[in-house]
């Protein structure tokens, strides 16, 4: 099954509604704005990140505005971040770099990814992501992102960035 039918029938079975925009391809944050500008939602970004030796591995979910302190999140965190690689990126969450969202983690077998989300986004009713796939985006309120994370058996922090 595609990544993008592998989201959308996950969703459903959480009974998560969306919104789907679909678009060419985008590659970057700025692209993805374009696409939905004027749109009500919030453009998230979702990065990947390791910490120090590779061996914790970390979801940061913020406001594609926001740039993330590494230093203020390595606090958080109690561990130097730097950014996954692409074969960390494959191996853990099936995807590459421009796809990365929260429904990468339908992917992770390992089931260890901790996840950070920006406090400020729960300002927010709605929130978009890819669905692993980059020629469309989702939207889906900040409740239903909670309501996934949580269907998926993970816990996630909530943070000031």
């Amino acid at each position: 099954m595609a990544q993008k039918e592998l989201v959308i029938k996950t969703l459903n079975d959480m009974n998560i509604n969306f919104k789907e925009v679909k678009h060419q391809a985008v590659w970057t944050t700025e692209e993805a704005d374009k696409v939905i500008q004027g749109m009500e939602g919030v453009p998230s970004k979702t990065l990947f990140l390791a910490g120090k030796k590779n061996r914790r591995f970390y979801l940061i979910i913020m406001d594609d505005k926001k740039r993330l302190d590494f230093k203020k999140i390595s606090e958080i965190t109690d561990d130097r971040m730097h950014f996954a690689s692409k074969e960390q990126l494959k191996n853990k969450l099936g995807l590459v770099p421009g796809m990365v969202s929260l429904f990468g983690l339908i992917n992770n077998q390992d089931h260890d990814i901790e996840i950070y989300i920006d406090k400020a986004l729960l300002e927010e009713k709605y929130i978009t992501f890819h669905p692993n796939d980059n020629t469309a985006t989702f939207f889906i309120t900040m409740e239903h992102a909670f309501k996934f994370i949580v269907n998926l058996n993970y816990q996630y922090h909530l943070v000031e960035l």
